[in-house]
């Protein structure tokens, strides 16, 4: 069966900025916080200080994964220039996603750079406060901060933009599934992905069940299902707490708004990749079909747009043109 890692990050150099401070890598795919909080990033084998797309690639061959979507992210500094050149370099196989922080005195700038001159039609904002945004600023609202309502207002000029959302668990000031509702109606012609399924709970699952029902009536609301085995602290395969999770999802969404990713390298330190590849496919929540829908055709059709494609393909740094 064809996959697609909708959820997936490349690391050139550890970078990581959070309220925990500034993140130092230690070799073997270790690192730590400012604040002392050590953590394994990488797998052993996948890179002492880095994940390159070679990488990637490798790790994607060996467990039948054709292509993958590039985020950013925190935790590993934002790869948004290396990630620009991993899909220059293999068109094939990745889509790529941007960040910026709205607040910086140049996001503007930023963000025409990376949409006019390198193509990229997708963003993804990690609001949490958890691992985001939201802890190292004051508290703000997705769809009310003027910030991001100039950047929103830009993105409408391009239809099938992807505004991919990691708001943290419900713990957090960040958490705000309801704000993703106002933009899908202000915005209809834009995308919006909920990563990691809005941080579900097996154990109060009316909490996700109140937030999809919520995105229900939105066709450019979808979420994807990365990470939820450290969400959940689940290393049983085939998961039962996450199968609960997703099956609350394929009843309110559809098998057609949800789709797979893993949130590798990290979430891979915690589960093999194998088990993250093949969980779905252990189990009856979807049917064969719909199955395809998750492991490829959902991401294939949101962030592998024709469009979206040729932007990055025939784009050119007018930077390096200099």
């Amino acid at each position: 069966m064809k996959k697609i890692d909708g959820h997936f990050h490349l690391v050139r150099s550890i970078a990581g900025l959070s309220g925990q401070g500034r993140m130092t890598p230690l070799g073997n795919g270790k690192a730590i916080w400012d604040n002392g909080t050590f953590l394994k990033l990488i797998p052993n084998g996948w890179g002492d200080h880095d994940f390159t797309a070679e990488s990637a690639l490798k790790v994607m061959q060996e467990n039948e994964v054709e292509k993958a979507v590039l985020l950013q992210g925190s935790l590993y500094g934002f790869q948004n220039y290396y990630s620009y050149q991993a899909v220059k370099k293999y068109p094939e196989k990745f889509i790529a996603a941007f960040s910026v922080d709205p607040f910086a005195d140049d996001a503007m700038k930023i963000v025409r750079r990376h949409v006019e001159d390198l193509g990229f039609r997708a963003i993804k904002f990690e609001i949490s406060q958890g691992g985001g945004l939201q802890g190292y600023h004051q508290p703000f609202r997705l769809d009310t901060a003027p910030e991001l309502g100039k950047l929103f207002h830009f993105f409408a000029d391009y239809p099938g933009f992807v505004i991919a959302v990691d708001y943290g668990n419900y713990r957090q000031i960040s958490y705000e599934p309801e704000a993703i509702v106002n933009l899908a109606k202000r915005y209809p012609k834009l995308d919006f992905v909920v990563c990691h399924l809005s941080f579900p709970n097996a154990d109060h699952l009316n909490r996700l069940e109140n937030a999809l029902e919520q995105w229900q009536p939105y066709p450019n609301i979808t979420t994807e299902i990365s990470a939820i085995q450290d969400i959940e602290n689940e290393t049983d395969f085939p998961f039962p707490r996450c199968q609960k999770d997703v099956a609350l999802a394929k009843k309110i969404l559809g098998a057609k708004r949800i789709f797979w990713g893993t949130d590798s390298p990290l979430s891979s330190t915690f589960n093999s990749y194998h088990n993250l590849a093949t969980w779905l496919a252990a189990t009856n929540i979807f049917t064969e079909a719909e199955l395809e829908d998750v492991m490829y055709n959902n991401a294939n059709r949101i962030y592998f747009k024709p469009q979206n494609v040729q932007a990055m393909r025939d784009s050119a740094d007018p930077v390096l043109k200099k």
